[in-house]
């Protein structure tokens, strides 16, 4: 169980994923829109400095829960989905070249995301998935 300062560090980490979600969102409506506001160079580096920081906390309650991933089931699936989550937030960023290419990553980019909240809200390494057995 996380308490004292392991409590500090899970609410900035629960913030941090907080604004990363509402930034992804909110970056690729710009993207699917052509806004101007991509180009804006706080958008550039605030996301980046965020998930620096949802990172470090994520590291550091690894560490202070004793559990990791390739050792416990539900970190190793957060950490795959995380990778995917990330993939599929570079195709619906700058890679694809359509607007529906851009849509699909971006809503399964965002799908992935809610799954990650899952299993961490559950610690089961199917997260929201139990629910549709």
């Amino acid at each position: 169980m996380v308490d004292g300062s392991g409590s500090i560090l899970k609410n900035i980490h629960v913030l941090t994923a907080i604004v990363s979600f509402t930034l992804f969102f909110i970056r690729g409506m710009w993207v699917m829109k052509g806004s101007v506001m991509m180009q804006q160079k706080w958008v550039k580096i605030v996301p980046h400095i965020n998930d620096t920081v949802l990172l470090g906390t994520a590291i550091a309650l690894t560490i202070s829960i004793g559990q990791y991933p390739f050792v416990d089931a539900w970190l190793t699936v957060k950490l795959l989905a995380l990778v995917a989550y990330i993939c599929l937030g570079i195709e619906a960023l700058r890679l694809a070249k359509s607007d529906i290419g851009r849509a699909a990553a971006w809503l399964a980019a965002l799908v992935v995301f809610l799954f990650i909240v899952s299993v961490a809200l559950t610690k089961e390494p199917f997260g929201f998935l139990l629910f549709l057995k």
